[in-house]
């Protein structure tokens, strides 16, 4: 049997962790990043290009124009 568990706060962990090793159950630990690394760095290569000056700027007017 597999149990998962949830929301599991940084400072109930190690008592969770105690336990099961008192019990001799297997522990397991996955930690799903939540983003791809490669989009991460384009999006802060973004924002450093922007904030060094080499963005666009556009109206509301052009910005619908340009997705038609």
């Amino acid at each position: 049997m597999e149990i998962t568990l949830k929301n599991v706060k940084k400072k109930d962990l190690p008592v969770f962790k105690s336990l099961a090793k008192s019990l001799g159950f297997e522990i397991a630990e996955k930690v799903e990043k939540p983003y791809n690394p490669e989009f991460v760095k384009e999006i802060l290569d973004a924002e450093r290009s922007i904030k060094e000056g080499r963005g666009v700027r556009m109206t509301m007017e052009e910005l619908k124009e340009l997705c038609k």
